[in-house]
């Protein structure tokens, strides 16, 4: 029962496409998913909402979250115009109460230390902790062959992840960049992992962002990536002690 839950806040989101690389007037399809291991479990989008589902592309942005399939988990859409599209995510802050044990497990694999120095501070480690967490991700959708610079604007969420290069024409071999935002400001010292799928195996690196929030990669496979991270605060609301923030960006390399 627990792991199950542990499963449902915990750990990386993302709205999981069929095809990274489709044509202009085709079905796209994808799936919410969340979990370990870049592959996931369907999200309960009855029990977890999405409180905005947006596309920005080179003619602006529009919402399209009247498009969700909430019983199948699932967004579908298909894009007159070829272009690169940036689906950008945000979910509502769901509650979940840890015991200390379990909780101190999980800052410590998130990299979560100034919490986990807060509560060493003030001996609460085997205090039960109150969390509020909401979930912030991209997915990059290349239509056809017209590339262009959707991937650079800042959408606006508390936590952005924000490439340096045109995700979809990126190639095995290349370096990107990209920068951790919170709250409009460079996130310096966070833990960011970078997760790749291919050929039925998971990679993961993690790296920790510079001063102006910066971390950079090279991309050594083909297929499905994501760059995560996760920031924690002290709640504003007091019915939990904590309210933490999970980011994530998704594309794929042919």
């Amino acid at each position: 029962m627990f792991a199950a839950a542990l499963i449902s806040y915990g750990h990386e989101f993302w709205l999981q496409p069929v095809k990274y690389f489709i044509s202009a007037g085709e079905r796209m399809t994808a799936r919410f998913v969340v979990g370990e291991n870049f592959q996931g479990e369907p999200w309960d989008l009855k029990k977890h909402r999405i409180e905005k589902l947006e596309v920005h592309e080179a003619a602006g942005m529009r919402s399209v979250i009247d498009s969700l399939n909430i019983e199948a988990g699932l967004f579908q859409s298909s894009f007159a115009d070829a272009g690169t599209k940036m689906l950008v995510i945000q979910s509502n802050s769901a509650f979940i109460e840890l015991a200390g044990d379990k909780f101190n497990e999980y800052l410590k694999e998130d990299g979560l230390d100034e919490v986990y120095a807060v509560r060493e501070k003030a001996k609460l480690l085997q205090a039960p902790a109150r969390e509020l967490y909401s979930r912030h991700s991209k997915l990059f959708i290349q239509v056809g062959d017209k590339l262009d610079d959707v991937y650079q604007k800042i959408a606006g969420l508390p936590i952005e992840i924000v490439p340096t290069k045109n995700p979809c024409e990126l190639k095995k071999g290349d370096e990107v960049h990209f920068h951790v935002i919170f709250k409009g400001k460079p996130l310096f010292g966070a833990k960011v992992r970078i997760w790749n799928r291919f050929d039925n195996r998971t990679t993961i690196q993690n790296i920790y962002t510079e001063k102006d929030g910066s971390i950079s990669m090279r991309i050594s496979n083909s297929g499905a990536w994501m760059v995560s991270v996760v920031k924690m605060v002290p709640s504003q609301d007091s019915k939990a002690d904590w309210q933490s923030y999970w980011g994530s960006l998704v594309f794929g390399i042919k």
